[in-house]
């Protein structure tokens, strides 16, 4: 039984004498890290030469940090509003300047995109690890103690613990300990502020060693706010949304991109004719086209805010089962999530129950209700209240008797979304705490095991994954259809795998789904565009004999069971024009395109101008917000937002930041008082203070 704790010391204090000075700490990816408790030990050890960490995670999250006095006058406020008391981890501070002490060590299996690019430490200290293997590696690694925040509630006289945001590899862990009888020591550590999770995330206090319930382990949540969504994303989640069948399966990410998939599938179902329109603007296909009739159930191993919109609009709707029989049943049309006359009849064809009906049929009818709490078997009769009922269903007046005394009103324990760890902003969080329970607990947040993977459950997940599209994130892409996401080809990490391959993986095992990878198809790097098609790159995420789709600003091109040269074509349809010329030249070059081909005029218009004209019409109606759901900065910040860029981007030009400065002191700008003042410069009183004033009111 766990020992239950009041203060962070007395825990540590516990931990050290049971476990040594040699600790192996793993602890969640994401906003499951119990910080406080995580900081308490770094600094006893970091006191202590004679105690050894080691930690094992990934994706440790921090609040924004300014970089200049500018930065520092738009951040500090918006920071300490959306932020509130989150307290970031002191091993990520000194990680970052480079003063992790010597009896300390930090391995991270995935990176906040680009945030370590250039920390040696980290880039020495990354493993590389598909997140289905990262249980298994943690056990490698040595892990001797798990510590993870949970959320806590009272019900029916006890008190409840639930893994929350991160039962993804906690879960598998637990089952990998239990099978090898690896000894670790567990601690839940008590954050009231996290949403209460139940179905799987639940976890008994018998689980684990320590019980942490310090106040000063409950702190606001981290939060992600929503990123800007501009026509460049817009133009490829309209293209990923026209690949979504209805009645299938979603897999999406965080960020801007699937904020756009998910905003376009609100479209198509709300404003069709609108979204139908675009779909033939863009050239897109429309097999896909119409309305959610029967919903999408969501498979992922993060859950976002875009699908928490998707919930909001009632198109994340269709649940699956935990039973294979009854899945298929459900995807045939035979059986509907109704209980009725026709559901017991449904069953026993199928051979789901029997007649007469046994022990096990009545807890299977009752387990997904079909039959209702109070029905109960004893000896050869059903009893419901003061009725006594035959166990012949296949006799017609009985199943009449049974139907007429014992059905439920809808199949239960069905889930419309499945997630390993959950990130989002603070409304996200907001809305979990709220949500009716009915509809909270058609979220399953589980193993991640179970989501990123079908090993085990091939049969239930063909069943419940039908028609799928995982949708992923790439950098690049080769012209042979290769995929870079993690990593740059000098071997500098700049992400991690996470779970984009298993996603592949099941997209090409899984006879009806698809693997969708999206990229955009330029970037700009020190003020020179630069193309993300790329002929050859020395380092790949996702082998070239794995391509399925890819979609860009430009277009899809289905890449499944082609050939190279056809390979070549389809990429390059779908790149920047100010790019085709060269990269058909590299393909001809290496023999991999006919010498004589062409690209077609069709197709040599792919620019940032022609998405816009495309989009037009839809921009035009405001259909295309650039925050579809909601943000957290203010009317007077949006606007600051817009002059700081382009004060970053003038930081590269030096000669054009003093001609915007000069321009700023011969004209007489009207200026909203606010801006300034939510930057403190409405009376600036040094002279760093004025030319900073002069510099933003040159590039209002």
């Amino acid at each position: 039984m766990a020992r239950h704790f009041d203060r962070i010391d007395d825990c540590l204090d516990d931990l050290i004498a049971r476990v040594g000075p040699a600790i192996t700490l793993g602890i969640p990816l994401g906003i499951g890290k119990p910080n406080p408790w995580v900081n308490g030990l770094y600094g006893r050890v970091k006191d202590s030469p004679l105690l050894k960490l080691r930690i094992f995670t990934a994706l440790s999250l921090e609040k924004p940090k300014a970089h200049s006095d500018m930065e520092a006058r738009f951040l500090g406020p918006f920071v300490e509003r959306v932020f509130g008391n989150y307290p970031d981890l002191d091993y990520v501070r000194d990680r970052h300047s480079g003063m992790l002490p010597k009896n300390i060590e930090v391995t991270e299996f995935f990176y906040k995109s680009g945030e370590y690019l250039q920390n040696d430490y980290a880039q020495q200290h990354y493993l590389s690890a598909n997140y289905t293997h990262v249980a298994r590696d943690m056990l490698v690694q040595g892990v001797n103690v798990v510590a993870q925040a949970v959320a806590v509630r009272e019900r029916g006289g006890r008190t409840e613990y639930s893994l929350s945001s991160n039962p993804d590899v906690t879960l598998d862990l637990v089952r990998l300990m239990h099978r090898c009888g690896h000894p670790v020591y567990r601690v839940l550590v008590v954050n009231r502020e996290m949403p209460f999770m139940e179905n799987d995330a639940l976890i008994d206090e018998s689980e684990v060693d320590a019980i942490v319930s310090d106040p000063a382990c409950t702190h606001t949540v981290f939060s992600a706010p929503n990123m800007k969504v501009d026509p460049t994303d817009y133009a490829i989640g309209l293209y990923v949304s026209s690949l979504v069948k209805d009645g299938g399966t979603l897999q999406i990410g965080i960020g801007s991109l699937g904020d756009a998939i998910s905003h376009a599938l609100i479209l198509r179902d709300r404003h069709n004719a609108d979204y139908c329109a675009a779909l033939d603007a863009l050239g897109a296909p429309r097999s896909n086209c119409g309305p959610f009739a029967q919903g999408l159930y969501g498979c992922s191993e993060m859950f976002v805010n875009g699908f928490m919109a998707l919930i909001d609009a009632g198109i994340l709707r269709r649940e699956v089962f935990p039973h294979t029989g009854l899945q298929k049943l459900l995807n045939t049309g035979k059986l509907g999530t109704g209980v009725d006359a026709a559901t017991l009849p449904a069953l026993r064809e199928a051979g789901l129950i029997r007649s007469p009906l046994r022990p096990e049929d009545v807890d299977f009818l009752k387990g997904f209700g079909v039959f209702h709490d109070g029905v109960s078997l004893h000896a050869d009769h059903l009893f419901c209240g003061d009725e006594r009922l035959p166990l012949d269903i296949d006799h017609p007046e009985a199943l009449a008797a049974i139907n007429r005394h014992c059905l439920g009103q809808r199949l239960a324990r069905g889930i419309y979304m499945h997630g390993g760890f959950f990130l989002g902003p603070r409304d996200f969080y907001e809305k979990l705490r709220t949500m009716p329970p009915e509809k909270l607990r058609g979220i399953n947040m589980t193993a991640i095991s179970f989501i990123n993977q079908l090993y085990g459950q091939e049969d239930l997940a063909a069943a419940q994954r039908r028609d799928a599209s995982f949708v992923n994130t790439c950098m690049m892409m080769t012209l042979l259809g290769a995929a870079v996401s993690d990593g740059l080809e000098s071997g500098r990490l700049v992400s991690g795998v996470g779970g984009q391959y298993n996603f592949v993986a099941q997209a090409h095992a899984l006879h009806d789904a698809r693997s969708i990878m999206m990229l955009r198809a330029t970037r700009t790097s020190k003020g020179e565009v630069m193309s993300n098609i790329v002929w050859n790159y020395a380092h790949t995420t996702i082998a070239r004999h794995l391509r399925d789709i890819v979609v860009t600003e430009y277009g899809i091109a289905d890449l499944r069971g082609q050939s190279d040269h056809e390979i070549v074509k389809r990429l390059l349809a779908i790149t920047d024009s100010r790019f085709q010329t060269a990269l058909l030249a590299d393909a001809k070059a290496n023999g991999k395109i006919e010498n004589d081909y062409e690209i077609p005029e069709a197709q040599q218009h792919n620019l940032p101008e022609t998405v816009l004209t495309r989009l037009g019409a839809l921009q035009s109606q405001q259909l295309l917000p650039a925050f579809p759901f909601g943000n957290d900065f203010t009317d007077e910040e949006l606007a600051i937002i817009k002059v700081l860029q382009r004060m970053q981007a003038m930081t590269e030009s030096p000669v054009q930041m003093v001609k915007s400065l000069l321009a700023s002191l011969r004209e007489d700008k009207e200026i909203p008082t606010a801006l300034l003042e939510r930057l403190q410069l409405d009376h600036p009183e040094s002279w760093r203070q004025k030319l900073l004033r002069q510099l933003f009111i040159g590039n209002v």
